[in-house]
């Protein structure tokens, strides 16, 4: 198994176990060699039997959501846009669902691939920086894993509950309330498991800053030529490692893009819908959910804020490596050395070409930045929202007056 050689997916294993209950991804243990094959061949089979019962549920939950939504559409009288809503944003239970297994079923590989590169460049990472001490830190990542995913993971799974049980209405009942609400959490949960990839790139990222720095402290009082050619040799393991680590990045891109665009567009819409049915039952009637309303929707920005912090996170990290080489250029006992001249060229030239960038697909960037812009998008489909509803309101009393 290939946590037994890695630290790092040691302590992620937990978490990813916790996804795998919610078929969110398949479990960690499945991947590695084992001499078992045959109860490898039983539990994997299983835990696709097991998928197939989650992916049933979800459809459950979103045929009989979409019936009760219309249910109460005709109730309150409110048949605008209020049920194409609701009825697109109760059908992405299921298309993310569907999305989630499909990637789970094709990149299968690619993510055990994902695995073993993070296994590989830890013992490589230990084995380059033996000779320069070891990754101080103020937190372990440990620590930074628990605090990032650990205490989100039990704050969110703990009052999403709370906060929606009310506000799923009348029309659903309470067993169908409990399947909407694990339905629910299973959907968000997708953002933390991406976290945790964040997480493990951003701690190797930041392993291998920590070796460079070393580096250059050597090179400043470095002169005799046998070191500063082990040295430069050390340099250009430290731009090797780095590639291997973009590469990395791009794998775990690439097999999180489906799901997290659709994760992205499913809290954007829900938000929306959620605005909605504060303003039609805050001006028309009487309701006691629409601040529990209000909260699920700051859950949701939440969730989505975690992961575009990570990410810049992880980025801001690895923006800090041209300034250390430009210190190695400028402090280095021999900066004429030919031999360090030209690798320091190249290593440049490879942060300049070879950036990380946290993306999904090339249709947005998943960092700060993408996420300030998300808001004002809400927010400015919440003010068009807000003005077809009270045009319509308008028009309603207007009509009930001049029929009197």
């Amino acid at each position: 198994m290939v946590a037994q050689k890695s630290r790092l997916l040691a302590t992620a294993f937990p978490y990813l176990d916790i996804f795998s209950v919610f078929a969110l991804t398949p479990p960690p243990q499945s991947f590695g060699h084992t001499p078992r094959r045959r109860l490898r061949w039983y539990l994997m089979t299983g835990y696709v039997c097991y998928a197939g019962v989650i992916l049933a549920t979800v459809f459950f939950v979103s045929y009989f959501n979409i019936i009760a939504i219309d249910e109460e559409v005709l109730e309150y009288n409110v048949a605008d846009f209020t049920r194409v809503m609701g009825n697109i944003q109760k059908s992405l239970y299921s298309v993310m669902a569907i999305a989630n297994q499909l990637n789970m079923l094709f990149n299968y590989r690619r993510l055990g691939g994902i695995y073993k590169d993070i296994a590989n460049l830890e013992l490589d990472m230990v084995e380059a920086s033996q000779c320069f001490g070891a990754q101080r830190q103020r937190y372990s990542f440990r620590s930074r894993m628990g605090l990032c995913v650990g205490v989100w993971m039990i704050l969110m799974v703990g009052s999403m509950p709370r906060l929606t049980m009310t506000a799923m209405g009348p029309f659903v009942s309470t067993l169908l309330k409990i399947f909407t609400e694990f339905v629910m959490i299973m959907q968000q949960l997708k953002s933390l498991e991406y976290c945790v990839f964040v997480l493990l790139i951003h701690e190797l990222v930041l392993r291998l800053r920590h070796t460079l720095s070393q580096l250059q402290e050597e090179f400043q009082d470095c002169e005799q030529q046998d070191m500063l050619q082990a040295l430069c040799v050390a340099l250009k393991r430290n731009q090797l490692l780095l590639g291997r680590i973009w590469r990395l990045e791009g794998d775990v891109v690439s097999y999180f893009t489906p799901t997290m665009v659709l994760l992205f567009l499913f809290n954007g819409l829900t938000i929306l819908h959620m605005v909605n049915w504060v303003y039609i039952n805050k001006f028309l009637y009487d309701s006691c959910c629409h601040y529990e309303r209000f909260l699920v929707c700051s859950t949701l920005l939440v969730n989505l804020l975690l992961p575009c912090v990570l990410s810049q996170r992880c980025i801001n990290a690895s923006n800090c490596f041209p300034r250390i080489l430009h210190k190695i250029r400028c402090t280095s006992a021999d900066p004429n050395f030919a031999v360090l001249t030209r690798g320091l060229r190249e290593y440049s030239l490879q942060m300049e070409h070879l950036k990380l960038r946290f993306t999904c697909g090339g249709l947005f960037d998943i960092n700060l930045k993408y996420f300030g812009g998300m808001l004002v998008t809400i927010f400015g489909y919440i003010i068009i929202l807000i003005q077809f509803k009270v045009q319509a309101i308008a028009e309603d009393r207007y009509k009930s007056s001049s029929s009197v």
